[in-house]
Formats: C-alpha cells, sequence, structure tokens
C-alpha cells in the first residue's frame, strides 16, 4: 500500500493583497472580497482577505520604506524590535494577527497576490519542496487551470533566503501573475489569478470534506541564481536584457545565447555550463535589487497521498 500521510484540516486561511502596493489584481480583488465575501466562502473555513501593505496601496508605490516582502524574518519579527521602518511595523502587526511565524496558532494558508512585469503568466510560488500538502494542492491548481500554462517556481535555496510575508503560515503560497504594468489593471491577469484562488480554496474544501489526493509529480523551476545587470565603476548599467531573451520567461536559455546588449551594439551571452530557464526577466521592480532575471531549472517533486477525516 502506498504510503499516505495525514494531515489537519484547513480552518484559516488568508489572502493576502496589497504586499506591493503598484500591483493592482491583489490589491482589487482582496477589496472587492473585503465587500463580496460569498465568492471566497467555503464551509468550515474562516477566509480571509487582507490587504497587507496600506500605506504603499494608499500611494500606489512598492512599498514606503522598504520591502514588504523580504522582512519577516525573526529579527525584524521581534517584538521588543526599535525599528521606525513603516514596513517592519507593519510586519510585527501582520505576525501578531495571522502568526506567529512558526508556531501551531500560525493560519494554515496564506495566499499571497503578487502582479509581474515579466511574461510569467499564471505562476505558484512554493516554499518548501517537502510540504507535501502544498504540493498537492498546487498540482490540483496546475491541473484545474489547463489548458492554459500554470507555472510553479520553487524558491528554496540556501543561500537566497527569502523572508517573505506569507512565510508566517504553516503553507505559504505565492501567487504571480503577469505581465502587468505596475499600477495598472488588466482584465486578463486578474481573471487568472481569480482562477487559481477558486481553485485553491477548492482544493482545501475538498481535502476537508475527506478527499483522498492520491500520489502526485510536480513539474517545477528551482531557483539557482539571480543575474545581476553588468555597470560600470558608477553602479550605472552598461548593458540591458537582449530582445531574444525578453519575454521569454520559462524558456531554455543555453550557453551562448544572447543574454545581454550595450547601445553600442554588442551583444553579451550567456555563459553557463548548462542549459537554464530564466524567469523574473527584466522585472521594472528589480532594477533596485541590480536583478535581471532569475535563473531557475527544471526538476520533478513528488508527494504522498494525503487525506484528512473531517471532524464528526
Amino acid at each position: 500500500m502506498a504510503a499516505r500521510q495525514v494531515v489537519n484540516s484547513v480552518r484559516r486561511v488568508a489572502i493576502f493583497g496589497g504586499t506591493h502596493g503598484n500591483e493592482l489584481s491583489g490589491v482589487f480583488l482582496v477589496n472587492h472580497w473585503l465587500k463580496h465575501g460569498e465568492e471566497i466562502a467555503r464551509p468550515g473555513i474562516e477566509v480571509r482577505p487582507f490587504i497587507t501593505n496600506p500605506g504603499a496601496v494608499e500611494k500606489c508605490v512598492r512599498y514606503v520604506d522598504t520591502d514588504l516582502n523580504r522582512v519577516f524574518d525573526s529579527e525584524n519579527l521581534r517584538s521588543e524590535s526599535n525599528s521606525n521602518t513603516y514596513e517592519v511595523k507593519r510586519a510585527q502587526y501582520i505576525n501578531s494577527i495571522f502568526g506567529p511565524k512558526g508556531s501551531e496558532d500560525a493560519y494554515d494558508v496564506i495566499l499571497d497576490l503578487h502582479n509581474t512585469t515579466s511574461h510569467m503568466g499564471a505562476t505558484l510560488i512554493l516554499e518548501n519542496s517537502k510540504d507535501d500538502f502544498t504540493i498537492q494542492m498546487l498540482n490540483y491548481i496546475k491541473n484545474s487551470m489547463a489548458p492554459l500554462s500554470c507555472y510553479v517556481l520553487l524558491i528554496e535555496h540556501q543561500r537566497l533566503k527569502y523572508a517573505t510575508t506569507r512565510s508566517i503560515a504553516k503553507h505559504p503560497i505565492g501567487v504571480e501573475v503577469g505581465p502587468q504594468p505596475q499600477g495598472v489593471l488588466r482584465a486578463d491577469v486578474l481573471d487568472k489569478m481569480r482562477s487559481i484562488i477558486k481553485h485553491a480554496l477548492d482544493f482545501m474544501n475538498y481535502f476537508n470534506e475527506g478527499k483522498e489526493f492520491l500520489p502526485c509529480s510536480l513539474e517545477v523551476y528551482k531557483v539557482m541564481d539571480k543575474v545581476a545587470y553588468p555597470r560600470n565603476a558608477n553602479g550605472d548599467c552598461t548593458a540591458f536584457i537582449h530582445k531574444n531573451l525578453q519575454d521569454q520567461d520559462w524558456k531554455e536559455l543555453k550557453p551562448g545565447d544572447p543574454m545581454f546588449f550595450t547601445l553600442d551594439g554588442r551583444m553579451m551571452a550567456y555563459e553557463g555550463d548548462c542549459t537554464v530557464y530564466p524567469t523574473f526577466i527584466n522585472e521594472a521592480a528589480y532594477y533596485e535589487k541590480n536583478q535581471a532575471f532569475t535563473i531557475t531549472q527544471k526538476m520533478t517533486l513528488c508527494a504522498q497521498a494525503i487525506r484528512c477525516t473531517p471532524p464528526k
């Protein structure tokens, strides 16, 4: 008999919008659900829509002082921290409601809604390759979205640490949909995000009802490294994303393929020793982080069967 994992029923789910205040699909959807909660209601589950960074949303900027999606580490979340940074204070407040991070009292699932200017389509972000429950959920969403492509980005990495807003939940899930310019709302992008949330909530409802999800395999793209823009001694960009790479998220990038170009017409090729799959290509928000794109490798994760016996 195949191994089966028994997982506690899902009781509390949060849907975060506005972690970055100029990514409007999540902002508009969460504000809609705050007034029309029947769309996201599921029996026996508390589903709480929440605007995480209202200061940034009000100004329609990514953040006020610092990136909220990078400050959910133990140092910033300590209640005795005397930081005057708006986002750090906000992180502590969010942690007090939906956490504490790493505790049994934390919310079961947080779905954190984001937009990207890159051509990533519908993307789900996984933080833990050993989390069978979340892998099963992402597999269900991916299959439910078919024939529309739905990619899974695994951000588990020894060196590249991510202290994300959603990481306070037992099962954090990032939802990244694009391309959409900052401060703009696109109907097609919003519809994809809305569908993802519907399928996620349906999965949790079926799971709570006792449906068994059989062993599955899930194709993911694991983050391997970040590629910086070439810069001169003054810190100015000296080369930019090549036209052959632009909008080619999730496509093969082979050694020798064009990667950057300079304004004097010189092409700079990818010099890695193996084929990789770039994503977040030319993301507008990452210029300040000196990140031209993220390199990933394709791999397959396997999850055990899971089942929850609903309470009598």
